[in-house]
């Protein structure tokens, strides 16, 4: 993830002073509690929240049961990708599970903004391949690493917040059983 940042700043390094402006008017920074809900299932995702400090999931439910499809940590930033885009009703629904600060962007004003700004574009477009690519490395790993290797991977990604996921979140987002991720666990 590193270099995705890296990738990031290089482009914000080239924004001119009237772009970051731009910006920085419709960004705020938002704080939100543990358990507070950023996005609410049937609702549009209207802002994009780039998180600060904390930690947040986003889950659906499928047969009365919770399904974590994604865990977002520093850095990253937590919307329902297609909710957003086609500004349609979410199927999914992003929990902070810590006290959380982020920076959001309403959508509205930032697609108004990029028509003026050029570079705003740019980063648009940055910022959605990179969410494909890890989409991509996410369903590759699903189907070519085992458990072990998957949990080890999401303990890496956030070492300093690991201890304030839930078991059942971290099984449900490996797609294994609490029994198995207990195996996994004892064996480390």
């Amino acid at each position: 993830m590193t270099e995705h940042i890296e990738k990031i700043q290089f482009l914000i390094s080239r924004f001119d002073r009237e772009t970051l402006e731009a910006l920085e008017k419709i960004t705020a920074k938002e704080q939100f509690k543990k358990g507070e809900i950023l996005l609410q299932q049937g609702k549009v995702c209207r802002k994009s929240y780039l998180i600060i400090e904390g930690v947040a999931r986003k889950f659906t439910y499928s047969d009365k049961k919770e399904i974590t499809t994604e865990f977002f940590f520093k850095n990253d930033i937590a919307i329902s990708f297609t909710s957003y885009i086609n500004q349609k009703p979410s199927r999914e629904i992003i929990e902070c599970l810590i006290d959380t600060t982020v920076e959001s962007v309403d959508f509205n004003a930032f697609e108004t903004i990029k028509k003026q700004f050029p570079l705003l574009m740019e980063y648009d477009i940055l910022l959605t391949e990179l969410y494909i690519l890890w989409l991509e490395d996410r369903l590759f790993d699903f189907h070519s690493l085992n458990a072990t290797e998957r949990y080890e991977q999401l303990m890496k990604k956030s070492p300093e917040y690991f201890h304030h996921l839930k078991l059942t979140h971290i099984a449900s987002y490996l797609g294994i059983s609490l029994e198995t991720l207990s195996r996994i666990r004892a064996k480390r």
